[in-house]
C-alpha cells in the first residue's frame, strides 16, 4: 500500500472521530478544558520556505474549541516509515501554525504505525542553549502503536481504540482475541456506515485471512449478545474473494472503498456544519451518484460554506 494511501487511511479515522482520538491519544486536553464546543478540520498547506520545496507531507490540523473559551489546534503527523520522519520539518509546521492561529496552544503530535520493535528510537526533542539562556526548546507528543498492549484496551469503549488495535502489539496466540474485540467493540460504538468502513481498514492491516474469519464469526455465534454481529459480518459479504482481493490491493477494490470513504467523511462534514441538511434525500441521492472529483470539490466547499446551496453551486 502507497504511502499517500496509507496516511489517508489513518487520517479518516481522525476525521471520523476526532473528539474520541483526543479523548484516546491526548487526555489531558479535556481534562484541563473541559467541554469541547467545537471542531474544525483546518484546510491550511504551510508555506514554502522555498519555491524549490517540496510540499510538507503532514496532516490536516484539528481545531478544538472548549466551552472556556480556550483554543487547542492539535497536528497529528502518521508514519509508517521512521526513517522518513524529520522532527525540524515538524517544528517548521508547527511554527507557521502558531503564526496562523496565534490564540491556540499548538500540539504537535506524531503517531507511529508500524507494528515491530525499534532499534533506535527518533529524536524526541530540540533544544539550543547558550550561557543558561534558552534559545530554543521543542517537543512533540510521541506516540507508538506497537508500543500499545492491544489487551489493555479491550475494555476501553473508544471507537479508535477498537480500529486501531491490530497495529498494537499481541503475541500470536492472542491474534483471534484482538480481532475479536476490535470488531464487537466497533460494533457496539460506531454507527453502521462506519462500522463497514472500518471493518475493512482491520481486515486490511491485520490481514486477515478468511480461515480466521470463519473462526472469528463462529466464537461471536456462540454468544447470544453478539450473534447478530456475526451476521452482520456475513450480510456484508466478506466471502474469501473479496477478503483476498482487498488484501492483494485490487485496484477495482481500492477505487469503490475510496468512493465510499470520501462520501462518508463529506457525510460526517455535513451533520457538523449543517445539522439535520444531510438528512435531505436529495443530498444523499447527489452523494451517491457523484464523481470522485466532485467528492473532492465538495469537502473543500464545506468548510466555507454559508449554506448547502453554496456547496452543490455549479453542479
Amino acid at each position: 500500500m502507497p504511502q499517500e494511501s496509507h496516511d489517508h487511511n489513518f487520517k479518516n479515522v481522525f476525521l471520523d472521530f476526532p473528539r474520541e482520538s483526543l479523548e484516546l491519544f491526548y487526555p489531558q486536553a479535556l481534562e484541563q478544558y473541559g467541554e469541547l464546543q467545537e471542531i474544525t478540520f483546518v484546510r491550511q498547506e504551510p508555506r514554502k520556505h522555498r519555491l524549490s520545496d517540496s510540499g510538507l507531507a503532514l496532516d490536516m490540523p484539528i481545531l478544538f474549541r472548549f466551552a472556556r473559551g480556550a483554543l487547542l489546534l492539535w497536528l497529528v503527523e502518521f508514519q509508517e516509515d521512521k526513517e522518513k520522519f524529520s522532527i525540524y520539518r515538524l517544528l517548521r509546521y508547527a511554527t507557521d501554525l502558531m503564526e496562523a492561529h496565534p490564540d491556540a496552544v499548538v500540539i504537535p503530535t506524531v503517531l507511529f504505525t508500524d507494528r515491530k520493535a525499534w532499534r533506535k528510537d527518533v529524536p524526541r526533542k530540540l533544544e539550543s542553549i547558550f550561557a543558561g539562556t534558552t534559545f530554543l526548546h521543542f517537543e512533540y507528543v510521541h506516540l507508538k502503536l506497537f508500543a500499545l498492549h492491544a489487551k489493555d484496551y479491550y475494555s476501553v469503549n473508544n471507537p479508535v481504540a477498537k480500529i486501531l488495535m491490530p497495529k498494537m502489539q499481541y503475541p500470536p496466540s492472542e491474534r483471534l482475541e484482538v480481532l475479536r474485540h476490535a470488531y464487537l467493540g466497533l460494533y457496539q460504538l460506531a454507527s453502521r456506515l462506519l462500522f463497514e468502513k472500518y471493518t475493512e481498514f482491520i481486515d486490511v492491516y491485520a490481514q486477515v485471512q478468511p480461515e480466521e474469519q470463519e473462526a472469528i464469526c463462529a466464537d461471536i455465534m456462540e454468544n447470544e449478545e453478539t450473534a447478530m454481529l456475526a451476521q452482520y459480518i456475513k450480510n456484508l459479504g466478506r466471502d474469501e474473494g473479496r477478503v483476498e482481493g482487498r488484501v492483494e490491493g485490487r485496484v477495482e477494490g481500492e477505487f469503490v472503498g475510496e468512493v465510499k470513504g470520501r462520501q462518508a467523511i463529506i457525510q460526517r462534514l455535513f451533520t457538523k456544519r449543517f445539522g439535520k441538511s444531510i438528512t435531505d434525500m436529495d443530498v444523499q441521492e447527489r452523494l451517491r451518484n457523484a464523481t470522485p472529483e466532485q467528492l473532492d470539490l465538495w469537502a473543500e466547499r464545506i468548510l466555507d460554506a454559508k449554506n448547502v446551496d453554496e456547496v452543490f453551486k455549479d453542479n
